[in-house]
């Protein structure tokens, strides 16, 4: 899977969002201006010992992230956008393995723009009340797990032992 970051703001989130593309073996996008330096402390430090174990793409812009992507796409993936703003769920489209899913920045989202010209693949959480929005880590942890759980958790191996004697 592929995750994207549009403008990011908060380095711990990215650095968390790393940890859950290193854990998935997503491919992590991210597009510029950012709010931080890629080499920043706090990032590597939310990353812990797996910002090695990601891959992450940079582009300039939107329009480069397109123009760098768009062959994946004539190939038969699909960018999902997520935003509080949409009215289909997040459970409710189809995910394939290779597809994309685009997150904004914290502070706003996704673009007005972006969003109404992609309005028939832009899907949301639920939530109760009057919150606004989940954290950005989390939001995508969510997505991208409902993803590969769809595609049945393609190309996943356990890694982990049982504990406790048995």
């Amino acid at each position: 899977m592929n995750i994207v970051l549009i403008e990011p703001e908060i380095p711990q989130n990215t650095g968390n969002i790393a940890r859950t593309c290193a854990a998935t073996n997503s491919v992590l996008h991210l597009v510029k201006p950012l709010g931080f330096s890629l080499d920043e402390k706090s990032i590597r430090r939310a990353g812990l010992d797996y910002w090695d174990k990601v891959t992450i793409k940079v582009y300039e812009n939107l329009s480069d992230f397109y123009a760098q992507n768009e062959q994946n796409v004539k190939d038969g993936a699909t960018m999902y956008y997520a935003s509080t703003k949409a009215n289909k769920v997040y459970t409710d489209v189809p995910y394939k393995d290779g597809d994309y899913i685009l997150f904004g920045k914290e502070t706003k989202g996704i673009d007005e723009a972006v969003l109404a010209a992609n309005y028939a693949r832009t899907v949301r959480i639920p939530m109760w009340g009057e919150i606004r929005s989940l954290n950005l880590s989390n939001s995508v942890a969510i997505v991208l797990y409902e993803a590969l759980r769809q595609i049945g958790f393609a190309h996943f191996t356990l890694t982990g032992k049982l504990r406790g004697g048995e």
